[in-house]
């Protein structure tokens, strides 16, 4: 498809990030001194080391630690502890013209019992979203539907037993009743990218998806991580094989989020990295996939989850540029709940498509997914400090 530019990018459309009014308009005084204080605690690695250590030894002696969780970093990043609790936390980014990705986010479990309740989960994230106009998409991790161990041996292309193919099945069963009930409901599900010496069993059974249920929309859409320095390549095949087959390709980009574990597993393993060298080269492989991703708007639905202004900005001007219309059906920003208001209410503020991830489940459930948040803005460079500068402005600003 031919695109005639236009000249969008005028002052009267331009984003700006460090807009506080627009970034916590819905939240209150109270709500967002509360926010300031979780966030200067997390701007220390040192007490986040702590925390994460007292609270497992407070759930292991079971000292009464949930009710404090629950009213601090647990309010904060979680939508509430089942689908129905997470109504209130759904209308109020709907009012703020923002959609949720509802994403249950149990996780460490190994057993068949555990698998089959998270499909069942996920089955219900998706009746829900039929439901509520609010809700576009549904999400889920295929090591929450199956081992670990037996993704890594398919990866590897090790003979499975008997026992494990069936096994196998078992786990294409579940992620097939998954994309059924999203493409009977018309729900495109997004599944989420895993560890690299996993992803090629993933990507196997995603694409092979896809040229089931994408035949007119991308129901089926994968998950790339864009700290891989093969990324861009990996993308750029799986879009030919999509043209090739005459479906339509699905996809949602991310920095990524197993920096260390890969780092680590290369090392002990003596094998490349399959780690960008540096932060510039994965912005860079970032910033341009994203331009390969909106030349081909016509034969890809893409989501751009992101926490970085730049590269936000990047697609906003992109979109613009191309004359597109901003709330373009095949074009998506993310953030995870609690993080970069700023970036999600200017975007949505503009027009644009906008989603939040919001994950939910039970205090003691959601405690791996917590820490890595709080580990995450701890360790980030200047993630903390972003919204703390932000939230001090615009405090500042409602006492003038």
């Amino acid at each position: 498809m031919e695109f005639q530019p236009t000249d969008m990018n005028t002052e009267h459309n331009k984003i700006d990030f460090n807009n506080s009014e627009i970034s916590f308009k819905n939240k209150s005084n109270k709500e967002l001194r509360e926010a300031y204080l979780l966030f200067r605690v997390m701007n220390n690695p040192t007490l986040v080391r702590m925390g994460k250590h007292l609270v497992n030894f407070a759930f292991t002696i079971h000292f009464p630690v949930k009710g404090i969780i629950r009213n601090t970093i647990y309010k904060y990043f979680v939508g509430g502890s089942s689908i129905e609790d997470c109504a209130k936390s759904i209308e109020k980014l709907k009012s703020r013209n923002v959609g949720t990705i509802l994403d249950y986010a149990a996780e460490g479990e190994q057993e068949e019992a555990f698998f089959n309740t998270t499909c069942d989960e996920v089955i219900k994230t998706i009746e829900y979203a039929h439901t509520n106009k609010s809700i576009p998409f549904s999400v889920f991790k295929i090591t929450g539907l199956g081992r670990f161990d037996l993704f890594v041996k398919i990866s590897q292309g090790t003979m499975l037993s008997e026992e494990e193919t069936k096994e196998y099945e078992r786990v294409e069963n579940r992620v097939k009743r998954i994309f059924e009930m999203g493409y009977k409901n018309n729900i495109p599900i997004l599944v989420d990218a895993e560890e690299t010496w996993i992803q090629p069993m993933l990507d196997d059974l995603v694409n092979k998806n896809m040229e089931i249920y994408n035949k007119t929309k991308a129901i089926v859409q994968n998950t790339y991580q864009m700290y891989r320095h093969d990324s861009i390549e990996r993308l750029k095949e799986h879009h030919k094989m999509a043209l090739e087959k005459n479906y339509k390709f699905g996809l949602k980009i991310v920095r990524g989020a197993y920096m260390e574990k890969e780092r680590k597993r290369a090392h002990q393993n003596n094998y490349p990295s399959p780690i960008q060298p540096d932060k510039a080269s994965t912005d860079n492989d970032f910033n341009e996939i994203i331009k390969y991703l909106i030349e081909n708007i016509d034969t890809i639905d893409f989501m751009v989850a992101t926490h970085n202004e730049e590269s936000s900005e990047l697609l906003a001007n992109l979109i613009d540029k191309l004359n597109l219309p901003k709330n373009h059906p095949s074009i998506y920003f993310a953030q995870l709940y609690g993080m970069s208001d700023h970036i999600t209410n200017n975007l949505a503020e503009k027009g644009y498509n906008v989603v939040k991830y919001v994950p939910y489940g039970e205090v003691k459930t959601m405690m791996p997914y917590l820490f890595r948040r709080a580990e995450e803005n701890s360790s980030v460079k200047g993630q903390t400090s972003r919204e703390l500068r932000l939230i001090e402005k615009e405090l500042k600003r409602r006492k003038e």
